[in-house]
């Protein structure tokens, strides 16, 4: 199909989508904010208070209540917003064949009639009905729950939403979007709303156990007011409205939020989280177990060395997959000999990549299929072959796709009557007999060149074939002759040589997991400082690498199904990992890893599998990300310091007020309205706290510590028992003076709590960018409200407050700036590992967090 024939049919039948999940309409949500246990015990309040006629209390509770419910509303549509962006850019892609070429594209955008190529790893997007197929299997579980893979040939219809698990096919696009086998069940999965992340679990249990602490306590301040004489209606107002005040009924909104906007900020580094649980995990990541291909290198692969089946050495050269370079022997350049040739075809024709021409997208050629295979593909360009000529000339009649059992793949060509062979794989798996008939001799002298292009950090393909007169079976070759070797590199990332050592200052140990032949996979190490001479290279073809050396980072001839036996073995040692993959094969790992990280370019099971997938495939964006990670989960903690320190010195305040001469230190109007102040825009404020510029040079948290742990429990107490120290010397000296006391109780326990709340924020000499305008504003709005509620002659109607003096006011700022002052002088800095540590050791235990900004 052309480009503006798909696109006309897109503007006809619409894109390639499934219906979107139902919208939450405003009603919904409004009603799921007041039926939060808290609400319904302030709208009782409420109910208690008009039927006493006690309006101004009334009034005060429905402000509450529904600036509260305003709030929630707010982050709640802001979150799904934020969810609904990150799912639109990890979109699935296809393989669709436009105006004769193979092109990537949003599986949105294929239309009814594209002619689609899916292979091992990909999600077939649409309906399609099977042109040709080779092995062809598919894990159909998401739509029939079988999970034996169910074989398909030419003439079959595939379903959108199965998983192409081997081989591969092409066909033509029957049905999209709605109309498809997945359109048809998408309203049950619409219907389906992620769970609760760990951290969003732990908070909720945390808000249980707090809110019964605060019911128990108001309980003995209701108690205590009720055999002082007070009314126990009053007191009962007073009990609910501190139970309300103690508990932060943000809290979880706060965090949904902070991790839905973290996220965004990850996917602005190009990293995009598809779960939100992995925004938070990412803080605790002690160990990265991470591919080479395209990962640490830059993906760009091209055959650099060749050998022929003679012995002969050549270098290739070129820019990037442009079919086009120069042939050099001994230093000097030379012209294309007939036996390089003929290796450049085979690996040519063993081959199911393509490569795209230069267009206004894409600037340069670029890889369609497998970076490896493109460059083979590049190789044969290089050395003169037209890649559609010699595949027309010697079209496939059958093939045995790679498989990581026999890591190698078959392919039969006919051609000239004939039946063209050839084989391709690692050189110990293809430089043997009975599959290659060829001296000792000959085997060992191409065995020992393999080893020294793999010794200089090449990944070595061996290569045979043989020309036969019947067609032989592809599974079973034998008596093939060697064609050569071809050593593909890839040079590293920029900036891949210092990933290690930033990994190992933010506690983080980086090991490296690859397929590569040992040389290869030890000569990459060196280069990232991973491996020196002596140290240990575990091989998967050697026993199992779980049981390894604990201290051995670099694992080679790794199978796919091994990176489950050493996520599990590095996780029995306690530490948090991320996996990192692009394969059908890696998913599993992938789902038990802690962190699934996918490459942006890889399959789209992987991308499907992952928690996290890198736009770049670049390691070092899950650095940034793990700062991310950190911030969120410290300015979580901050937010629970300064919410969870007031509601311990408002409860404070009223069970010990009596003892200062403070019959009632304050009425239901005046906590709630103290609630409203420092509870609302303040602490959702808090939450866009920069990261400290240390956050990556310091160990990363256990995942056991609790939420309130590293000594946070301890801190909110002591800043609580501050602010209540403060308040009650304040209420106290109001009243031996004959002055309004509970207007200075009131509002010195206001200003104190917006006071620690700029203590506890990140100093500007320590935020690794700049500050947080957000929270100076909401703090100084919240303050000037708090004033108001003694000078305004409405809001003192409402709170029931009294007017105080200029001296007064100052008296009560200077007091209430007290307990930030105490915490700012007193703060403790993150602790960082002394420079030249290197983190945790593999198989060391993960590291307990030291204290952290929000817990000191």
């Amino acid at each position: 199909m052309s480009a503006a024939a798909a696109a006309a049919r897109l503007r006809a039948e619409g894109p390639n989508l499934v219906g979107p999940p139902p919208r939450r309409h405003l009603a919904a949500r409004i009603l799921h904010q007041l039926t939060d246990p808290l609400v319904a015990l302030l709208l009782a309040a409420a109910v208690v208070t008009t039927v006493l006629a006690d309006y101004p209390d009334t009034a005060v509770i429905v402000l509450v209540v529904a600036v509260n419910t305003a709030i929630g509303v707010v982050q709640e549509v802001r979150a799904d917003r934020a969810i609904a962006a990150l799912d639109r850019l990890a979109a699935p892609t296809a393989r669709v064949v436009r105006d004769g070429y193979d092109l990537i594209l949003p599986a949105g955008e294929v239309v009814r009639d594209d002619l689609v190529r899916v292979q091992a790893g990909d999600v077939v997007p649409a309906d399609l009905l099977l042109l040709a197929a080779s092995r062809l299997q598919l894990d159909e579980s998401a739509l029939t729950g079988e999970a034996v893979p169910v074989a398909r040939d030419a003439g079959a219809e595939l379903a959108a939403g199965t998983v192409v698990t081997t081989g591969r096919a092409t066909g033509v696009v029957l049905r999209t979007g709605p109309a498809s086998a997945l359109g048809r069940i998408s309203g049950l999965v619409a219907r389906t709303r992620p769970g609760p992340t760990p951290l969003q679990r732990r908070l909720a249990g945390l808000g249980r156990a707090l809110g019964l602490t605060a019911v128990l306590l108001s309980a003995l301040v209701f108690a205590v007011g009720v055999f002082g004489g007070r009314p126990v209606v009053e007191m009962a107002v007073i009990a609910v409205s501190l139970v309300v005040a103690a508990v932060p009924e943000s809290l979880p909104a706060v965090v949904t939020l902070a991790l839905a906007l973290g996220a965004r900020r990850m996917a602005g580094t190009r990293a995009i989280p598809r779960r939100l649980h992995a925004v938070e995990t990412l803080g605790s990541v002690t160990v990265i177990a991470s591919d080479k291909t395209g990962t640490l290198t830059e993906g760009r692969m091209a055959v650099q060395q060749a050998v022929t089946a003679e012995g002969a050495r050549y270098a290739v050269t070129g820019a990037g997959y442009a079919p086009r370079g120069t042939v050099h022997r001994d230093g000097g350049r030379v012209g294309v000999p007939g036996e390089l040739r003929r290796l450049a075809r085979a690996g040519l024709l063993c081959n199911d990549a393509t490569l795209a021409p230069p267009d206004e997208r894409r600037p340069e050629w670029t890889a369609v299929g497998d970076p490896l295979e493109a460059a083979l593909v590049a190789f044969a360009g290089r050395c003169g072959l037209d890649a559609e000529a010699t595949r027309a000339a010697w079209p496939r009649v059958a093939e045995h796709p790679f498989d990581q059992a026999t890591r190698r793949m078959t392919t039969v060509h006919r051609g000239c009557g004939r039946y063209l062979v050839v084989c391709k794989g690692a050189p110990e798996n293809v430089l043997v007999a009975p599959l290659v008939d060829a001296s000792p001799q000959e085997l060992a002298a191409l065995t020992a060149k393999a080893h020294r292009l793999a010794a200089e950090g090449l990944r070595v393909l061996a290569v045979a074939s043989a020309l036969l007169g019947a067609p032989p079976d592809p599974a079973a070759p034998t008596g093939l002759r060697p064609v050569g070797l071809v050593a593909v590199g890839d040079p590293l990332r920029a900036g891949a040589a210092d990933l290690a050592d930033s990994f190992d200052r933010a506690g983080v140990r980086l090991v490296l997991v690859t397929g590569d032949h040992p040389a290869t996979a030890a000569a990459i190490g060196g280069q990232l400082g991973l491996w020196r001479d002596g140290d240990p290279v575990v091989r998967g073809d050697d026993g199992d690498p779980a049981d390894a050396d604990p201290a051995a980072r670099v694992f080679a001839r790794t199978q796919p199904d091994q990176k489950l036996d050493i996520v599990a073995g590095l996780q029995a040692r306690g530490h948090v990992v991320a996996m990192t993959g692009d394969g059908v094969n890696d998913a599993p790992a992938l789902r038990r890893a802690d962190i699934g990280v996918a490459m942006g370019g890889g399959t789209e099971v992987a991308r499907q599998a992952a928690d996290l997938v890198l736009v770049d495939d670049d390691l070092s964006t899950v650095a940034a990300a793990i700062g991310e990670g950190r911030r969120i989960y410290d300015n979580t903690r901050r937010f629970l310091r300064y919410a969870l320190s007031g509601g311990v010195a408002e409860i404070a305040v009223m069970l010990l007020g009596p003892l200062f001469g403070l019959a009632v230190p304050l009425l239901p109007a005046q906590i709630l309205w103290i609630n409203l102040l420092t509870h609302g825009v303040p602490g959702v404020a808090l939450g866009a706290e920069p990261a400290e510029s240390g956050t990556l040079r310091r160990p990363p948290r256990s995942p056991q510590e609790s939420v309130l742990g590293a000594g946070l429990g301890r801190d909110v107490l002591l800043t609580g028992g501050l602010i209540a120290t403060v308040t009650l010397a304040a209420g106290g000296a109001a009243a031996r003076w004959d002055r309004p006391w509970q207007s200075v109780v009131f509002l010195v326990l206001g200003l104190a709590q917006l006071g620690v709340a700029l203590a506890v924020r990140v100093p500007r000499r320590m935020a690794a960018r700049p500050g947080n305008p957000g929270l100076l504003a909401a703090v100084a709005l919240s303050a000037l409200l708090q004033v108001g509620g003694v000078l305004l002659g409405p809001l003192r109607t409402l709170l029931g407050t009294v007017p105080l003096g200029v001296p007064e006011l100052l008296a009560c700022a200077a007091v209430a700036a007290l307990p930030g002052l105490v915490l700012r002088l007193t703060r403790r800095p993150g602790v960082t590992p002394r420079p030249g540590t290197n983190g945790p050791a593999a198989g060391s235990p993960a590291p307990d967090d030291g204290p952290r900004a929000g817990a000191g």
